[in-house]
Parts: structure tokens; C-alpha cells; sequence
């Protein structure tokens, strides 16, 4: 069998590709970035999403799966038009070919920015309303309808959305990164701007949630939510690398009432209740099916830092 993975050159499809191979697929890799896949066998550019309706068809030439990793990301300077051509159009081109020339399973990355924002504060799961609060959580949400009815349209199952929190491995980038960096730097860190407690995934877990679902017998349900067993605290992220890096905490018990305060002079509240929101992500649905999750995020996380540590975070 072989399967189309898009976005075959990012932190997550790099790793997707890995694990199938690693499982007997055949896989044909395809990207917006054409210039990074020289060399590679298989391997094709990504059409745009105003491109025929034959250049989406060709991609599905003796394909059986397809796992829809290419996005635009949030963590990128990108309008809401941007947002919605990439993440919404493009996957919606895609699913409508898949649903008519392959016979397998559409696997989409979304993202939990398709279900709620990033202040809201409580636990996310399959059951959670959609609600999006931003261009890339709206733009992630259409691609999730789209995809679904292209292949409703087409009187089948099979296609599923992975709802992503934070993906860390080697390569994340987003608020991760920016808090290596501060472990990095050293310089002591206030606990009052570090409270909230987050859901993470590595990279590795979602490339075990794709191979998964693709040797499962029982077709996939729409949504999953995907997170690892434990969330972990922000203090805790940035104590893990920095004993990555070698360095002590540097934690300094602060209150939070002057941060408060200052968001709230400056019109900066919302920014202050993202940083302090917790968000947990409800796994347990997808994990009952079979699959494995990570159980020691902070001993990933700490030997992240501890790689990095040999070329530094730029």
C-alpha cells in the first residue's frame, strides 16, 4: 500500500514518513517547498489550491492513504486569506480527490485552535463545541469540514481530523522554542507568569496516532483529540529543559497581582490569559482504541535540551 503524506519536510511529516516506512508502507511525499525534496525518491511538489482539479488527481495515482500534514502554521505572520487558502482550500482539494480515486483513509493535522482559543482555560476533548477565536483556528476548522464533506459527498468514511496541542521534537518551533530560548538565556524567571498547565504531544506520538489509524480494521472516528498521558505545568517545562542545558531552575516566587495589573494598564489582557490559561487535552478516546502514548513528557522535553545543548537554540 502506499500512502501520500504532504508536508513530508516538517517536523511532523518527517517523522510520519519514518514511522511508515518503519511499518511496510510505500510512501509518495509531496510539498509546498519543492526545492527540499531533491534526491528523494517519489517525491512531488504540492499543488496550490487553485490548481486543476488533474493535478490533485495525479497526486492520488496508486495511492491508498493520505496524510494531509502541510499547513500554514500559527506561529507564522500570515493573514487570514493565507490561512484559509493553505489550510482550508488546499486540504478540501485534497480530500475531494482522495475521496473519489483512493479507496483508504484521509488523515488531516489539525489543530485544538479549531475548537477553542488560546485563553480559554479547561479541558479539551472530542465532545468540545467548536469554537475557534483566530484566522488559524477558523481556517483549521473549515479544513476539517471540508474534508468531511468530501467524503460524505462521495458516500464514504474514513477521513479523520488529529487535533493537535503543542507538538514538540526536534525542530518545534512556536512557544516552545521561545521557552528554550529563556532556558537557554538563564536569567531567573518569575512563577507568576508560568502557572498554566498544558497538554503536549511529541512528534513521535502523532506519528504512532497516523500509523495507527491507517492498520487499524475499525474505521476512524471524525475528530480525536490527541495529547500526552500527563500535562505538565510552564514552570516545569522550563525546569526540564534548563536540567536539559545543565542549568538550575532559576524560578523566583512571585506574585502574579503586578503582571495582572500591567496587562491590564496596557490593554494586554488577553495576551496575559493566554499565558496563564490551562489547557488539557482529553487523549483517552484514541488511546482506548490501541494507541500508545508518550508517558514522560519532561524526559523528552529535558533531553531535547540536552541535544540542543551541542548547537544552541538561535
Amino acid at each position: 500500500m502506499k500512502v501520500l503524506v504532504t508536508g513530508a519536510t516538517g517536523l511532523i511529516g518527517r517523522r510520519v514518513v519514518s514511522r511508515l516506512r518503519e511499518a511496510g508502507f510505500d510512501i509518495r511525499i509531496a510539498s509546498r517547498l519543492p526545492q527540499r525534496l531533491a534526491g528523494a525518491d517519489d517525491a512531488v511538489a504540492l499543488p496550490g489550491a487553485d490548481a486543476p482539479q488533474e493535478a490533485f488527481l495525479a497526486l492520488m495515482r496508486d495511492v491508498t492513504h493520505v496524510v494531509h500534514c502541510a499547513a500554514l502554521n500559527n506561529d507564522r505572520s500570515a493573514g487570514a486569506a493565507d490561512f484559509r487558502t493553505v489550510n482550508a482550500m488546499l486540504t478540501g482539494r485534497l480530500a475531494q480527490a482522495a475521496a473519489t480515486r483512493t479507496d483508504g483513509r484521509f488523515i488531516y493535522l489539525s489543530s485544538i485552535r479549531a475548537v477553542t482559543g488560546a485563553g480559554f482555560s479547561g479541558t479539551i476533548d472530542e465532545a468540545t463545541l467548536p469554537a475557534p477565536q483566530c484566522a488559524y483556528g477558523h481556517s483549521k476548522r473549515e479544513g476539517e469540514i471540508k474534508m468531511l464533506e468530501a467524503f460524505a459527498t462521495a458516500g464514504r468514511d474514513g477521513a479523520t481530523a488529529l487535533r493537535l496541542p503543542p507538538v514538540y521534537g526536534e525542530g518545534m518551533k512556536g512557544n516552545l522554542r521561545w521557552l528554550m530560548r529563556l532556558a537557554v538565556i538563564g536569567l531567573p524567571l518569575p512563577t507568576a507568569a508560568l502557572t498554566a498547565v498544558r497538554s503536549l504531544v511529541s512528534h513521535d506520538a502523532v506519528a504512532g496516532a497516523v500509523t495507527h489509524l491507517l492498520t487499524s480494521p475499525v474505521p476512524p472516528r471524525p475528530t480525536y483529540v490527541l495529547g500526552d498521558v500527563s500535562p505538565v505545568g510552564m514552570s516545569e517545562i522550563v525546569t526540564a529543559f534548563r536540567r536539559g542545558y545543565g542549568r538550575p531552575a532559576r524560578l523566583l516566587p512571585v506574585s502574579g497581582w503586578p503582571f495582572r495589573m500591567l496587562a491590564a494598564l496596557t490593554g494586554r489582557q488577553a495576551a496575559w490569559q493566554a499565558l496563564v490559561a490551562t489547557q488539557i487535552c482529553d487523549s483517552s478516546l484514541l488511546a482506548s482504541e490501541g494507541w500508545e502514548r508518550e508517558n514522560d513528557t519532561l524526559g523528552r522535553l529535558e533531553e531535547l535540551a540536552r541535544q540542543g545543548g551541542r548547537s544552541p537554540v538561535p
